[in-house]
């Protein structure tokens, strides 16, 4: 008797120690990794603390242009990136040929035209020199925005990605001056005005709400900001949640108020956002 009793003890030990286990296996947690541009992760802090909350580290890694975010995304340093809108995304994946997805959107976030000089579109001056950003889409983004401004006009057929030859009025002379988008907030001192990327102006102290001389509409499809993923991991749990825990509405009201109205929540599907044309 004191033998069967043991042998039960035994194995109710053996038990619990087995259902320990599992709940240790359980609470594994996944990592994930997320590439941004620029310096300012408190978005993506705010959603990295809720996705800790369901077992999954996201790692914040950030980067100070819009090529390098990509292309370790495509050659898989990466999981996640999240820092480009959906017609530049599209330029970039046919232009470097790799395998990226977008799975998910994010924000609006307008591009603005800024100046240290002049307080408004009118007062610049004939022949005014107007940096912008010299990626393709970017610029031609530059481009429409100078002429939505009515500072000059663009041919019917330059569509997303304009360049100078597209222009075939401009009545004030407007000399443009490509850089890389992360110069664009510095040459303000040496130019009439720049125009900035909403990111770019954010980490400049720039406030893309009240400081922009000009502003694009908030409303445009092809500047939807995106999650990206590699070609294949569209429907990875882990990954389909950081979207979902981003497109939460407490997440929205966390991204109106840290960026003052600066960035626009817009929570579209993927069939959607990659139908702008």
């Amino acid at each position: 008797m004191k033998k069967i009793t043991a042998l039960l003890a035994t194995a109710g030990i053996a038990a619990l120690l087995g259902a320990c286990g599992d709940d240790s296996s359980a609470g594994e947690t996944t990592k994930v990794t997320l590439g941004i541009s620029g310096s300012d992760t408190t978005i993506w802090d705010y959603v990295g603390d809720k996705a800790a909350e369901e077992g999954i580290e996201l790692d914040i890694i950030t980067f100070s242009d819009y090529v390098a975010p990509n292309l370790a995304l495509a050659e898989g340093e990466l999981d996640l990136n999240a820092f480009q809108t959906i017609s530049y995304f599209d330029e970039f994946v046919e232009e470097h040929n790799v395998d990226i997805v977008p799975i998910g959107s994010t924000v609006i976030a307008p591009m603005g035209l800024y100046s240290d000089k002049y307080e408004s579109i009118e007062e610049l001056p004939e022949g005014a020199q107007i940096a912008m950003p010299n990626e393709a889409t970017n610029m031609g983004r530059a481009l429409l925005l100078l002429d939505e401004s009515g500072l000059i006009t663009l041919s019917d057929d330059a569509g997303l990605t304009g360049t100078e030859e597209d222009i075939i009025d401009n009545p004030k002379n407007i000399e443009v001056v490509p850089m890389t988008s992360a110069h664009t907030p510095r040459a303000m001192a040496d130019v009439a005005a720049s125009i900035v990327n909403n990111g770019i102006a954010v980490d400049a102290g720039l406030n893309p709400t009240e400081d922009p001389i000009a502003r694009e509409s908030d409303t445009a499809k092809p500047y939807i900001n995106l999650i990206a993923a590699q070609k294949g991991q569209e429907d990875n749990e882990a990954y389909q949640r950081i979207v979902e825990l981003y497109q939460e509405e407490d997440t929205a009201e966390f991204v109106i108020e840290h960026t003052e109205g600066a960035q626009i929540p817009t929570f579209v599907s993927v069939e959607e956002l990659v139908d702008y044309q």
